[in-house]
């Protein structure tokens, strides 16, 4: 079992960044990969970026060039600093977990809003 707990969203004004993370318990955090997902009122979740145990990152076109996934595997901590950020990045954002063989994320932190105003 792996929990999730999300920290660091908030409002922020547009242009401006932010810095979530996402505190894991259990001791095989290097097994799992991470994504970062997101929210917005009225809409679907959507994937956001994604790490493996290696560092290899991914990113959807939408946060490419301004948004920045990585881990800490001595902390267990998975990190994603958000820069340029726009009106539209105004979402709750999930942490989440799934074993590097299985294709699905299992885990989900609560989520933390963040708004970016106009």
């Amino acid at each position: 079992q792996v929990q999730l707990v999300e920290s660091g969203g908030g409002l922020v004004q547009a242009g401006g960044s932010l810095r979530l993370s996402c505190a894991t318990s259990g001791r095989t955090f290097s097994s799992y990969a991470m994504g970062w997902f997101r929210q917005a009122p009225g809409k679907q979740r959507e994937w956001v970026a994604s790490i493996i145990s290696d560092g290899s990152t991914n990113y959807a076109d939408s946060v490419k060039g301004r948004f920045t996934i990585s881990r800490d595997n001595a902390k267990n901590t998975v990190y994603l600093q958000m820069n340029s950020l726009k009106p539209e990045d105004t979402a709750v954002y999930y942490c989440a977990a799934r074993l590097i063989i299985t294709p699905q994320y299992s885990y989900w932190g609560q989520g933390t809003q963040v708004t970016v105003s106009s």
